[in-house]
């Protein structure tokens, strides 16, 4: 034995040395190891500080629940925080670092909480930091924050990639132990479409530590076996390194994979993770089960380890948890790991069992103590001896390593994702899964089977009876062959220990949180004894592993302390994620550039070949103006696109805007209903303008609503609130109004759709459109499918206008966008026609005092922007009707839409100014209102804005000032009608 290591035996390849640091120290490890394998070969101890007290930590179990070794792995951009060395593979230049202390890992300053232990009890915060109340900003805050949390993130980018994906299955296994193999073999043999996952580098689970043979040979080389055939079957997918953290409706799993965490350096063109979601007809949870520590005194000193993981030590990596052990247990179990120790030439000085009338054999040379307790470990950065405690007398015994071993408890946690509550059996003495789950079977461990024999029968069959729910045909060598296997010291159940007489020293429940024996029943004596309450009152359970070894321990102990069975404790809420999942995997390749999907709509590349200049408006990607040959600057582009709109003609993208089908015998009434106009007799054919009000009154949102058919219309809505528009007709029906008869589809993809402005543009539609669209035909607000191109095409005109000019709406199936388009561009190239984007729309808008968002904010309702004749007055009811009867949404001094024009053209103002009194002081005492728009209108020749401002209907002709306090911009203005452009609508209806 070099150091821990031993000289023969486990599963690692000897002949590959890695090379790895740990707090700037080399050390080196073997191929297979992990990190915590290899630190402990090298003899390292001491890896880590507890969060609260800052006492020296050890290694402690070898799978996901390690609460103790938490490491810093890498540097730079990947630098990777509470990384869990039990889990971490080894790989050549790893390197690691500790947390939690400072200014070292052996001397840390911070171990002078212990002596504040007294003061740090269960529920400290709720109790301390309350005087001096002056002190709270200067001294206990920045204190707090600065002992929170673990580890540091890197503030360099993270160079690497992550990516998801989806998945489907007909057998979803998780777990790649006994049951989960046997499982896996079952369905793939049988035809099924099976995923088998594991969260650990390799399938085996704890067979990668069992020394009893099976079928002749070893453990091992049975799950090589049953592996060779899986990887063989075109109908199975393996994927080690694979964690199963949530379980969803429909049957879905989340599952993240690792796949290059293991690596010195992760290849370019792979991620480093995956997040899978996976959708599983039926599922096999094969996870196991847990081992839960003993609560003694001094359960957390370097050296204390659970029984199953000195064993997975011993036997699958060569490494020895002590020279001189003793196994405390209150199960069979402990008795397999002393006959491996002594197996290996590790002196084992005791084999403590806790139960007085155990029969089971022991032929070791270790002395056995039946009915025996551990009180107390002692040592500080390692461990020195241990009290056994016998009968009311107490015997030391000098050891450098305890096993420990408090009975198993299922791991059940993705069964209980989806609401289920786990149920206490006094038979297992531990939680089981809740029963019938729909698509989700528990399989050995898990289900609280125990033995390998009885876990490979246990998956035989459920798997058996899925399969033939999944209709597939039963084979004859549909399972592996059931091995012969003699189990001397089988996992079995035990009866509970949770609490050990003559404790003295601390006994740590949660180890990561320091939530210790007396924190517990502290809590019960000052009323925080339920499970939900304790566990916030004394954070037992809130650390990174989640309480996977504390929590069953923390129930025990709280029945106890209320004389009740850990039945009536319960538990608390188990959810996702079952381990921690990193930014990273849950981003995928959302970040940068394409933080947020991208939006282009139909008619992108028109746009695109016709010059524009883009600009993002949400997710879309919207021209917002056409730059060409000469033009110095935006406002250029800008200026000649409005005046040719006016003038001539313009085309504009528009399919950015909501579309909705609202279908239905009750299509109307529902309308009717969800707009403060009316809409039921709106006859076929015709559009028109419609105001949403939210139940406080408010206006949510605007647009126009054709009717298309009796029972069928097409709504449109601002591009924003096209999403929040779309839920809140939804809601309306079905949950308000789920009797009427109305069905509701968003087809906003579904249609390009143009604006065609100005005085020509009847002329230039009338090139490609079919049917007759002269004022006579066709008239404002008309609305109506149509023929184009001779018959080739049916499109969706609407007589409608944003710019105040006579303009048209055509919308064409998405595929049909950019052709379309660039035949009404061939069309108009004599009349005069332009493209143009939406800042000469907003231009055009704001001459007309057409109102969007900038006005809607959140806090007009109709009459403050001059809509108040559009409400109904004859509906009896729709949503916000009652709430604008209060007073103050009727008062005669809120804010209301006006225009603004600057006395002198040559000044200008911005969006945002304060509106005052023309001799008032610039304060916002006197504040009158604020410019929610401006522009230069080169139709005006000036800045021109739309302000809302108290009382402003009746305030036409009023000279004020214009106020930007960040710029210090004073302007004087009068403030005029909305409409700056043809105030009678005459061009509408031309």
């Amino acid at each position: 034995m070099t150091s821990s290591r031993l000289s023969v035996g486990g599963l690692i390849d000897r002949s590959k040395v890695l090379n790895f640091t740990f707090d700037g120290k080399r050390y080196n490890g073997l191929e297979g190891d992990t990190l915590a394998s290899a630190l402990l070969a090298n003899g390292v101890q001491l890896v880590g500080r507890s969060f609260k007290y800052h006492r020296p930590r050890g290694i402690l179990t070898a799978g996901a629940a390690e609460p103790n070794a938490l490491m810093t792995i890498g540097r730079g951009g990947r630098t990777e925080p509470n990384t869990r060395a039990t889990m971490q593979e080894l790989y050549e230049g790893l390197e690691a670092k500790s947390q939690n202390r400072w200014p070292s890992l052996e001397h840390d300053i911070g171990a002078l909480n212990s002596l504040l232990s007294p003061f740090l009890s269960a529920g400290f915060y709720y109790k301390t930091f309350m005087w001096p109340g002056a002190l709270w900003e200067k001294l206990y805050e920045p204190f707090i924050r600065r002992a929170a949390g673990l580890g540091k993130a890197s503030f360099e980018a993270d160079p690497d990639t992550y990516e998801k994906c989806w998945a489907h299955c007909d057998l979803l296994v998780i777990g790649g132990g006994t049951s989960g193999l046997t499982a896996a073999l079952a369905a793939a043999r049988a035809g099924a479409r099976v995923m088998l996952v594991d969260e650990n580098a390799s399938f085996g689970g704890g067979l990668l530590a069992e020394t009893v043979p099976i079928n002749g040979g070893s453990a091992a080389a049975w799950v090589a076996e049953v592996l060779s055939e899986l990887e063989n079957l075109p109908n199975v997918e393996l994927l080690a390194r694979t964690t199963a953290f949530g379980w969803y409706d429909g049957n879905v799993f989340g599952l993240v994979e690792r796949v290059q965490k293991h690596v010195t350096v992760p290849a370019a063109q792979r991620p480093v993770e995956r997040l899978w979601r996976v959708v599983a007809k039926q599922a096999i949870l094969a996870t196991g089960a847990e081992e839960r520590p003993l609560v003694f005194g001094g359960n957390d000193i370097p050296g204390v380890i659970m029984a199953g993981a000195a064993r997975r030590y011993l036997n699958q990596y060569g490494v020895a948890p002590g020279r001189k052990t003793a196994v405390f247990t209150t199960n069979d179990s402990g008795y397999g790991l002393a006959a491996d120790l002594e197996a290996s030439g590790v002196e084992v000085t005791a084999l403590i069992d806790s139960r007085r009338q155990a029969q089971t054999a022991w032929a070791g040379r270790a002395r056995l103590v039946r009915g025996g307790l551990v009180s107390d470990a002692h040592g500080g950065k390692t461990l020195d001896a241990i009290d056994l405690w016998r009968e009311g007398q107490t015997e030391r015994l000098k050891v450098d390593a305890l096993a420990m071993s408090g009975g198993f408890s299922p791991i059940i946690h993705l069964a209980c994702h989806r609401g289920g509550k786990p149920q206490w059996s006094d038979a297992h003495s531990a939680f089981l899964a809740p029963s019938a789950l729909k698509g989700l079977t528990l399989a050995g461990s898990a289900a609280g089977v125990f033995g390998l024999a009885a876990c490979m029968a246990d998956a035989k069959a459920k798997t058996a009876e899925i399969i033939d729910g999944l209709g597939f045909q039963k084979s004859q060598t549909a399972t592996p062959l059931l091995p012969c296997v003699t189990e001397a010291y089988p996992a079995a159940p035990a009866a509970p220990l949770f609490s050990i007489p003559g404790i003295k020293g601390k006994a740590f429940v949660d180890f990561q949180n320091d939530v210790h024996l007396r924190d517990l029943g502290l809590a019960v004596q000052e009323g925080y004894g339920h499970v939900e309450l304790a566990k916030r009152y004394t954070t037992n359970g809130m650390a990174t592993d989640q309480g996977k070894l504390s929590n069953v321990n923390a129930i025990g102990l709280l029945a106890e302390a209320r004389r009740i069975s850990p039945a009536e404790v319960g538990t608390t809420t188990f959810r996702p994620f079952y381990t921690p999942v990193s930014f990273g995997a849950l981003t995928g390749t959302s970040h940068g550039k394409h933080f947020q999907p991208v939006r282009k709509s139909p008619l992108h590349g028109w746009a695109a070949k016709n010059g524009a200049t883009f600009v993002e408006t949400g997710l879309w990607y919207r021209s917002a103006w056409f730059p060409r040959a000469g033009e110095t600057g935006w406002r250029e582009s800008v200026d000649r696109e409005v005046k040719a709109v006016r003038v001539h003609a313009g085309i504009c993208d528009v399919s950015m805007l909501g579309k909705i089908e609202i279908c239905g015998r009750d299509a109307g009434e529902f309308l009717n209903r969800v707009y403060c106009n009316g809409f039921a007799k709106l006859p076929v054919g015709k559009a028109r303008y419609g105001l949403m009000l939210r139940e406080d009154g408010f206006i949510y949102d605007d647009g126009t609503t054709s009717r298309m058919a009796e029972d069928r219309y097409f709504m449109t809505t601002t591009t924003a609130y096209a999403a929040g528009v779309m839920n809140h007709l939804e809601f309306c029906a079905q949950v308000h109004w789920p009797e009427l008869d109305v069905r509701l589809a968003s087809v906003t993809d579904q249609w390009a759709q143009m604006a065609v402005a100005g005085p020509n543009s009847r002329t230039i539609l009338q090139e490609i459109v079919d049917e007759d669209i002269s004022n006579e035909a066709f008239p404002y607000l008309a609305a109506r499918e149509v023929s184009l191109f001779g018959g080739r095409l049916t499109g969706r005109l609407f007589r409608i206008s944003f710019s105040g000019e006579l303009a048209f709406e055509l919308a064409v199936p998405a595929d049909f966008g950019e052709s379309t388009a660039d035949a009404i561009m061939q069309a108009g190239k004599a009349h005069g026609i332009v493209p143009y984007g939406i800042e000469a729309l907003s231009v055009l808008r704001i001459e007309k005092g057409h109102v969007t968002h900038n006005e809607i904010n959140g806090t007009v309702v109709p009459a403050d922007l001059g809509f108040g004749k559009m409400v109904s007055s004859i509906k009896p009811d729709f949503i916000g009707k009652h709430m604008l009867d209060r007073e103050g949404l009727a008062a005669a001094d809120r804010p209301q839409l006006v225009g603004v024009l600057p006395l002198d053209p040559q000044t200008s103002f911005r969006s945002g100014s304060h509106i005052l009194k023309k001799d008032d002081a610039p304060t916002l005492e006197n504040d009158h209102g604020y410019v929610t728009s401006s522009c230069f209108s080169p139709h005006i020749g000036s800045t021109i804005g739309l302000a809302l401002v108290k009382a402003g209907a009746s305030r036409h002709g009023e000279e004020v000032q214009v106020w930007n306090g960040l710029r210090n911009e004073f302007t004087t203005a009068r403030l005029v009608s909305p409409a700056f452009v043809d105030p009678q609508n005459e061009k509408l209806h031309v």
